[in-house]
């Protein structure tokens, strides 16, 4: 062997070691690329969901409360209903969320009343669009990626920023556990990049191929000690008649 091959052998070595390790990268590009439309796709069942929904919120100022709800879901048509059970002086209240539009329906009055899906759900932490299936695709990009740790997990944290006006918040951070791919937590942001709320997702229903949130607690940046809790119980995959989704169905349960 010559002076000079002896030289170029460690270039040749780093470059045969680059051109193993390019496709490896570009393939975790790629992965890292799909990920908040892996996070939607693993958040949409296929089929019809219903289930019972309790909510306990925690707040210093204004005292405890607790609310009950069935909830039904398809997200096939981006639809969802929610019929408040308890506390009896609400009892009747509904929320729906159909394609042209999300409608709060008061008993009392009979009437329904176009609503964002933005807004806080009955005075808690908790925002009507926590009870629709997930759309960071449609609504966010990643500015920044990052591996972390959360608990046990390995996660990644993405930094979002909303791509349209009708987002719910104009920034998002999100904690992805890299296994499976679910959102464990989440921090919302204000124009001007306060902290508004944390989330975190610590238990999830598998049904088929997707995963739904069965557990969500939600604490309030800007007051605190104020926080809201979510449960779902009694989940059921059995299909739902195609009247559930409708004003007349809200209207009619209340007679």
């Amino acid at each position: 062997m010559t002076p000079g091959s002896f030289r170029s052998l460690p270039m040749a070595l780093a470059a045969t070691l680059l051109a193993c390790l390019l496709p490896v990268a570009a393939a975790q590009l790629a992965d890292v690329d799909g990920l908040l439309a892996r996070i939607d796709q693993q958040g949409n069942y296929l089929g019809d969901l219903s289930a019972t929904v309790t909510l306990q919120s925690i707040d210093p100022t204004e005292g405890d409360e607790r609310r009950q709800a069935r909830w039904f879901r398809r997200d096939a048509d981006d639809a969802f209903l929610i019929l408040i059970l308890e506390p009896t002086t609400e009892l009747g209240q509904g929320y729906l969320n159909v394609e042209d539009g999300f409608w709060f329906y008061d008993p009392e009055s009979r009437q329904f009343v176009y609503t964002s899906l933005s807004e806080s759900f009955e005075g808690s932490d908790a925002n009507h669009d926590d009870f629709g299936a997930p759309s960071y695709a449609d609504d966010y990009r990643i500015t920044s990626l990052t591996e972390g740790t959360l608990g046990a997990y390995d996660v990644w944290i993405a930094e979002l920023e909303a791509t349209h006006g009708d987002a719910t918040y104009p920034f998002k951070t999100i904690w992805v556990s890299r296994a499976e791919e679910l959102v464990l937590k989440s921090e919302d942001y204000s124009l001007t990049e306060r902290l508004l709320r944390t989330s975190y997702f610590p238990s999830y229903a598998r049904i088929g191929d997707a995963y739904i949130a069965d557990r969500m607690i939600f604490v309030d940046a800007l007051v605190p000690g104020r926080t809201t809790e979510i449960t779902i119980s009694d989940l059921s995959t059995a299909e739902l008649p195609e009247y559930i989704f409708t004003k007349a169905y809200v209207e009619r349960v209340n007679r």
